[in-house]
């Protein structure tokens, strides 16, 4: 792993066709990275503005633009998790991940025979289906983890979301035949850009809330044991200036969990960060931040909730452009 002893995994918060020939070789041989994740938007970003793909899409004219996504995407998937394989097979991670269809949120049985056939179809031990923490998700999850597969749970700003999936995960485990290696992805800075603004002007600190939402959590997910599902830091990547590039890095860097960001994120942490561990972090310190938010007046359900929603409707945009465009 990237760091053993903490057993912290670092992964790539992308994939593009140049760069998993290039770049993402030379960063999993050097031990910098050690695992990949996408999702729509990734896969928006690189398909449409990427000469790498021009190739391929000519050659599949007679196919449905979905047909035409998932046949680049997987291509894509699939030279990732070659690239990763070494790692999987030393057991140092080497996951790569790939979203069902995001406008199948709320229907369990597709999402869960989507994920059946991508995961056949990839054909690699190493790729986890990602699949948003909706009501429905959690059924696709459970019955995904009974079969063997590894899943990420995706868009996961809440503990009630974090813990349904994490309850998900053991009741399939007990249906397996096999163990099963599965994320639960919490979304980290999106939540601070959403508050931060008001936050400041109240005099409240800023550039925390994501951060101990996170860590609070983290720390209940990890009290469950679940065997084989790690916390994964999700949307690390930093929009303001004044802070560090790898800040949601190194403030969450923690035992037995993952962070997924951006390739130059990731480069700053590996060349100026602090390895040493950040959680837990006191439930006092926490819970006093979030009194102070609730004392000036703001729902911390409500602004949750409006992420939940926003990075669902993101998805589904971006997956909407992707198809439109092909």
């Amino acid at each position: 792993m990237y760091l053993k002893d903490l057993k912290f995994s670092l992964w790539a918060d992308f994939i593009e066709r140049d760069y998993l020939d290039n770049e993402f070789k030379e960063l999993v041989e050097e031990g910098i990275v050690n695992g990949a994740t996408s999702n729509p938007a990734i896969f928006k970003n690189a398909i449409l503005n990427s000469n790498a793909y021009k190739d391929q899409l000519s050659r599949l004219s007679s196919l449905t633009p979905k047909e035409k996504y998932e046949a680049v995407a997987i291509y894509d998937i699939q030279k990732a998790a070659d690239i990763l394989k070494p790692l999987y097979e030393r057991g140092d991670d080497g996951y790569v991940s790939i979203e069902v269809d995001p406008y199948l949120c709320d229907d369990a049985n597709a999402t869960i025979k989507e994920g059946e056939r991508l995961f056949r179809q990839i054909d690699r031990n190493n790729v986890m289906i990602k699949v948003p923490a909706t009501e429905a998700g959690y059924i696709a999850m459970r019955e995904l983890c009974s079969q063997g597969i590894p899943v990420n749970a995706t868009l996961i700003f809440k503990k009630e979301q974090a813990l349904s999936c994490a309850n998900a995960f053991r009741e399939g485990l007990a249906k397996s035949e096999t163990e099963v290696d599965t994320v639960i992805s919490v979304f980290v800075s999106r939540i601070d850009r959403a508050l931060d603004q008001e936050l400041t002007k109240h005099g409240v600190a800023a550039s925390l809330s994501g951060i101990y939402n996170s860590a609070d959590i983290y720390a209940e997910v990890e009290k469950m044991g679940v065997k084989g599902c790690r916390v994964l830091f999700a949307s690390t990547g930093v929009k303001d200036d004044s802070l560090a590039p790898h800040y949601y890095i190194e403030k969450l860097l923690a035992y037995n969990s993952v962070n997924t960001a951006p390739v130059e994120t990731i480069k700053a942490f590996h060349l100026n960060g602090n390895k040493e561990s950040a959680l837990p972090i006191s439930p006092q310190i926490i819970g006093e931040h979030f009194e102070k938010i609730k004392e000036i007046g703001i729902d911390f359900n409500t602004v949750l909730d409006k992420q939940i929603d926003d990075g669902l409707k993101s998805f589904k945009d971006a997956f909407k452009d992707i198809l439109e465009s092909l």
